[in-house]
């Protein structure tokens, strides 16, 4: 799998489970509605007081899995950071969202409508179907861009 593939499979998945980190250290998921940028930075949207929103705003460390067809799966680790509903610095990232959900644009005036981007660090591309079929992914931002180390070795993270 290269990297126009992975960000393929992303972009065929409209929902993602993410976890975050609780108040007392426990772990915390929820099912949100995604979409991808070029930079397979991945956008969500939820309301100020909802958990996942007050567990980011405490700790920025985020996993979301993506899942299908069949034993398909996509692990990613990374930080997650606001993303503003105003701002045009971030219009990049609420575009990429609303071309995925259109009716996020109703959403933006909600008072506590929230979005938030994922960077990964670590990703783990799983076909159960095709071997098991294990490709991992290392991301790294350079000023030259996004560089992408892929590992098919079958090892693992965990």
């Amino acid at each position: 799998m290269d990297k126009a593939e992975l960000l393929s499979y992303v972009r065929a998945r409209r929902l993602a489970v993410i976890g975050t980190i609780g108040p007392d250290g426990s772990p915390q998921g929820a099912l949100v509605g995604v979409a991808v940028t070029d930079r397979f930075q991945i956008i969500f949207d939820t309301v100020s007081d909802s958990r996942k929103h007050q567990n980011l705003l405490r700790d920025t460390r985020i996993a979301a899995t993506l899942s299908g067809p069949g034993e398909q799966t996509l692990q990613v680790e990374g930080r997650a950071y606001p993303v503003s509903a105003a701002a045009v610095s971030d219009a990049l990232y609420r575009q990429a969202y609303y071309s995925a959900w259109p009716d996020g644009r109703e959403r933006r005036g909600w008072p506590k409508i929230a979005y938030w981007r994922i960077e990964p660090h670590w990703a783990r591309y799983s076909d159960y179907e095709r071997g098991p079929l294990i490709v991992e992914f290392d991301f790294a931002s350079t000023e030259a861009g996004l560089v992408l180390r892929v590992r098919a070795d079958g090892s693992s993270r965990g």
